[in-house]
C-alpha cells in the first residue's frame, strides 16, 4: 500500500509516517500535490538500473566513433577525412 501526503501534515505525522514506511509501505511526500521525496525502510528493495546488466550480450564495433562521419559531415557540408 501507498500513501501520499504533503509537507505539513509529513512534519505533523513523521513518527507514523516512518512506521509505516518500517512496515514495506511507501510514503511519498509532496509539495502542493507534486511528488518530491520517497520514503521507504532501508532494507526494502531498492529497484534501480543494474549496470553491466547487459554485459557480453552486445558488441560494439571498433570502428564506432567514426561509424557514420562522412554522411554526418555532408549533413553539415563539409568533406569528412
Amino acid at each position: 500500500m501507498n500513501t501520499a501526503v504533503n509537507i505539513h501534515e509529513a512534519k505533523t505525522h513523521l513518527s507514523r509516517l516512518i512506521e509505516q514506511a518500517a512496515r514495506g509501505e511507501t510514503v511519498v511526500i509532496a509539495k502542493a500535490g507534486k511528488p518530491l521525496v520517497k520514503l521507504v525502510a532501508l532494507d526494502a528493495p531498492v529497484v534501480s538500473s543494474r549496470l553491466g546488466f547487459m554485459t557480453g550480450a552486445i558488441s560494439v564495433p571498433d570502428d564506432f566513433d567514426s561509424m557514420g562521419a562522412e554522411a554526418i559531415a555532408s549533413l553539415f557540408g563539409v568533406e569528412s577525412d
